[in-house]
This record gives structure tokens, C-alpha cells and sequence, in this order.
């Protein structure tokens, strides 16, 4: 019976997790960007610190060459400016005046959306929801360790068929 409930609530939860996923693939849709371009910005604008490349591929759990071809199209549109740091192997992200100006149109829309749906939890609920997803997330991390790595592949987080 515990497993049945447990196995009940897992697609649940999967199911919840693919349509909040649907909803961010929506609001990039809607402005025309992709996906990792539209979380790009996104970071841009609610971080409080320009962040370099390899933070923001940490910070989006996104590879590498996807984050950077995304950069590249974003500035070759005259979103952002790529700078390097004083490490030549790093790249400092700004947003130039049209990059603000789409992220007003955008990128602000979303995170006002987003915080007046957060805003329909009370503190509390806000608190223990939050609580709780880090937590099963931390545990899934744990649980995932045990998984064995293909040999030869590297851990990028996808399965090679």
C-alpha cells in the first residue's frame, strides 16, 4: 500500500514538475527567445552581481557550449556585452541599454508573475514549500550518486542511448 502511494505521489510530483516546466518554455516562447537565452537574461536581471560564463553555466545547470551559443547569439543581437576578466578563460556578462529595455518587456513581466503567484502562499506556506522542495531535492542528489556512469562517458547530466 506505502508503495502505491508512493509511486501515486511521484507522478504527481513529475507532473507538477513538467508543467511548471511547460510554463517557463511558454513565457520563452512567447518572446521569441530560447530557452536558455530567456533563463540567461532572466539571471541578468534578478542577480545582483554581472556574472562570469562559468558561473552562469553553474548557476543554470545548463552545458557549456549550450550557455555560449546562446551568449553569442544574445550579443551578436546587441542584448549584452561579453567581457573577459582578468582571467582570459572568463567572460563578464552586462546587459547593454536594448538588452535592459527587452528584459523590461520580458524578463520583468516574469519575475511580477512569479512573485505575485509566490505571493498567494502566506509566509508560512512559502517557507515549508520551499523547505521541503530543497529537500527532496538535496535527497535526490544523495540518491543519485548511487547511479552508475556509463564507462567512458562524461557526467554531463545526459543519458547517451
Amino acid at each position: 500500500m506505502k508503495e502505491d502511494n508512493i509511486n501515486f505521489r511521484l507522478s504527481k510530483y513529475n507532473g507538477i514538475v513538467k508543467e511548471n516546466e511547460d510554463i517557463y518554455r511558454e513565457f520563452a516562447r512567447r518572446m521569441g527567445l530560447s530557452e536558455c537565452a530567456f533563463w540567461i537574461l532572466y539571471m541578468l536581471r534578478t542577480e545582483y552581481t554581472a556574472p562570469i560564463q562559468s558561473e552562469l553555466c553553474a548557476q543554470l545547470h545548463a552545458p557549456k557550449q549550450t550557455v555560449n551559443s546562446a551568449l553569442k547569439k544574445l550579443e551578436a543581437d546587441g542584448y549584452l556585452l561579453l567581457g573577459h576578466t582578468s582571467d582570459r578563460r572568463s567572460k563578464c556578462i552586462t546587459l547593454t541599454q536594448k538588452g535592459a529595455r527587452l528584459c523590461g518587456q520580458t524578463i520583468d513581466k516574469v519575475v511580477q508573475i512569479e512573485r505575485e503567484a509566490l505571493g498567494g502562499l502566506t509566509d508560512e506556506e512559502q517557507e515549508m514549500f520551499l523547505s521541503l522542495f530543497q529537500k527532496l531535492t538535496d535527497l535526490l542528489k544523495r540518491q543519485a550518486r548511487k547511479l552508475p556512469q556509463e564507462e567512458g562517458s562524461k557526467d554531463t547530466g545526459q543519458h547517451n542511448p
